[in-house]
């Protein structure tokens, strides 16, 4: 793996390969979906609660913490930031939405992803990293707003390319707690992909468009290295189904190497936008060995 140098695999091999704590995360997963109300578009109110609630989260561990706040049709919407090691000027942003489609739970969409962010933070308190790491929850990715200048992800894209950031990459985790080890519980956008990637629903994909770009590759690479559950790669033209059903879309916008980490969505997880997206359908082993991958591949 030559892109490791031999400093990193040694700083690397002293850290404890479980790092995640699945306790936490089903705590964290409880107090997301368990809302009074469903955190979407309509529910504002229930929206800024969950974004205090991460914001509070993120306190315990960030150097910095602060909302990006914006307007829609009158009414104030806000991202949640955190950042490491802030000083320096290369910077890897790590995104999640905490909205939902309509009237639901959202466990795996995006709650996992949400939780994969608290524990990144949690887990990245105090190491050494040679860039800047921008942790980022965003709202508005859900309908109505999807593919609009609304989607919280759009402001802060926008936002870094305005100030000319030097952004290294974007890894968006979407969906990332469902699997099934049966077979024939996975489906792909072209049929014949089943032949390469298999039947069964067991893995953790790491997506991109073709020329994704130096960054996105580098952090696949690493997914492939650390990650103790099959990760399976894919590069695929921007118009195919699902490429860019999220947040990541708006990086791509702006000309930043971006990727997704997804357990596939609709492909595999048939509660998607469903009332049925509980926490009771997740995995939450498999769950908290993607966050090592992810955890391990920023430390690298």
């Amino acid at each position: 793996m030559k892109f490791f140098t031999l400093l990193s695999i040694f700083l690397l091999s002293s850290i404890s390969y479980s790092q995640a704590d699945t306790i936490r995360i089903k705590e964290l997963l409880t107090v997301l979906t368990k809302t009074p109300k469903p955190r979407n578009y309509q529910n504002i109110d229930q929206l800024n609660l969950c974004a205090d609630f991460i914001f509070n989260d993120f306190q315990e561990y960030a150097d910095t913490v602060f909302y990006q706040s914006y307007q829609v049709r009158g009414l104030t919407y806000k991202n949640v930031i955190a950042r490491f090691n802030q000083k320096e000027a290369k910077k890897l942003v790590i995104g999640a939405h905490y909205d939902v489609c309509g009237n639901q739970e959202g466990a795996d969409d995006n709650a996992s992803g949400i939780v994969g962010l608290l524990e990144l933070a949690r887990l990245l308190k105090g190491k050494s990293v040679n860039k800047c790491i921008e942790l980022v929850a965003y709202t508005l990715e859900e309908p109505p707003y999807f593919r609009t200048e609304y989607m919280g992800s759009f402001v802060h894209a926008k936002s870094l390319k305005d100030s000319n950031t030097e952004l290294v990459g974007m890894v968006c985790l979407e969906m990332i707690g469902y699997f099934n080890e049966a077979k024939r519980t996975q489906d792909y956008p072209i049929g014949f992909l089943k032949l390469f990637y298999g039947s069964r629903g067991n893995y953790i994909t790491v997506v991109n468009k073709f020329g994704k770009g130096k960054g996105s590759r580098k952090f696949t690479k690493k997914m492939d290295y650390f990650t103790q559950l099959p990760v399976k790669k894919f590069n695929g033209p921007k118009s195919l189904t699902g490429i860019d059903f999220s947040d990541h879309l708006n990086y791509w916008k702006m000309g930043f190497s971006a990727c997704m980490v997804t357990d596939t969505a609709f492909y595999r997880n048939k509660n998607y936008h469903q009332k049925t997206d509980e926490m009771g359908t997740l995995n939450i082993s498999k769950m908290a060995q993607v966050i090592d991958g992810i955890f391990l591949s920023i430390l690298a």
